[in-house]
């Protein structure tokens, strides 16, 4: 090729034959021709891709998901969340419980009276549990709908309010459960006692989803103590559902239950599982949070010295003193510390030269 190429004039001629007027081997009216058809050839592939997205985007709503078939229940969530789902934390010592009091304060901001003031996005949905609040369909012309006021008063002593440390200070700690969102799902209520706990048959309501937490190994069960439960009927009123999504429902308020464990027994990892009870609620063993939760509480009982741990400290210090006394002057200090969900007793010696250099 390269030989036929220099014995027609070289690359010059190649690129631009003056004889022939062609430029890279093609004359003009080929070149148009070829960057014609590429034109069109590619301006119809466009048009397929672009048709295709619209004809899928005019089958699709701003406001609901076309299909709902393969969504599953709501989950169940708690605030303060923490790592590896363990609460834990000493009474005495504020620093170890302040992050989940302030996780929890930052959550119910929004709950506050002064922030459902405004008559066009928030109304009162009644004081007792009711049906649900119909308030048109997803695809009606109705615009931005109410959502229904939730005070955070109504969590009682664990509101926050008259209690900035949600009894983590008292021994009686406080958890916040909500249900999750899904755009246009309608909890049902139970469809018949039998399928709740023992305990709960008694107290259920018209109108609500009942929640219920236990201690989930057995060995834990003397170790739980009473559990108290806060908020509108202590449990989900159906009068908050259902939820329109962020576009039409933007100010929405999911209705709250606190939980408040007043008994726990001390220096006991217990593992606690909070479920709730709908016709339509189901639980999965590959979530954990479908419809409800475990945690593990801890709560650890400062601790002093034992009597004999103190006298083998007073010995060491002494044999420690009598051997140092001419060159140093010795102080030993120890006290406990909690780290890991254990008490750790720490000594700390400090050494004071008593010789002038």
């Amino acid at each position: 090729m390269s030989g036929n190429k220099d014995s027609d004039g070289g690359w010059k001629s190649f690129v631009w034959n003056s004889e022939k007027r062609e430029f890279l081997g093609r004359t003009g009216s080929s070149w148009f021709k070829i960057l014609l058809f590429y034109l069109i050839f590619y301006g119809c592939l466009a048009g397929i891709f672009i048709g295709t997205i619209q004809a899928l985007l005019l089958t699709l709503s701003n406001y609901k998901p076309t299909y709902q078939d393969r969504v599953a229940p709501p989950g169940l969530s708690h605030t303060p969340r923490s790592e590896k789902s363990e609460i834990a934390y000493t009474k005495s010592d504020e620093s170890t419980f302040k992050k989940y009091t302030e996780a929890m304060m930052s959550f119910l901001e929004k709950y506050d009276i002064e922030r459902q003031a405004d008559q066009m996005q928030f109304e009162d949905c009644g004081d007792v549990p009711h049906p649900y609040t119909d308030r048109g369909s997803l695809d009606s012309d109705l615009g931005q709908r109410k959502a229904c006021r939730f005070h955070r008063s109504l969590l009682g002593s664990c509101s926050g309010e008259t209690d900035p440390h949600f009894g983590f200070k008292d021994g009686k700690p406080c958890i916040i459960v909500k249900l999750n969102r899904i755009v246009n799902f309608r909890p049902r209520t139970p469809s018949n006692n039998q399928s709740l706990p023992e305990a709960l048959q008694a107290k259920v309501q018209p109108n609500l989803i009942p929640i219920y937490c236990k201690n989930k190994r057995e060995e834990d069960e003397s170790k739980i103590g009473e559990i108290k439960y806060y908020g509108l009927g202590e449990g989900f009123p159906l009068q908050y559902y259902p939820y329109y999504g962020k576009l039409l429902h933007p100010q929405y308020l999911q209705p709250l239950v606190a939980i408040q464990f007043t008994n726990l027994t001390l220096d006991q990892e217990l593992r606690i599982e909070c479920k709730v009870y709908g016709a339509n609620i189901d639980y999965s063993e590959k979530d954990r949070y479908q419809g409800r939760f475990d945690c593990r509480a801890l709560w650890v009982q400062p601790r002093r010295l034992s009597s004999r741990k103190q006298w083998q400290l007073s010995a060491l210090k002494s044999v420690l003193l009598e051997t140092l006394h001419d060159v140093m002057q010795l102080t030993i200090e120890c006290f406990s510390h909690f780290h890991g969900g254990r008490i750790l007793y720490l000594c700390s010696c400090t050494f004071f030269s008593k010789c002038n250099v």
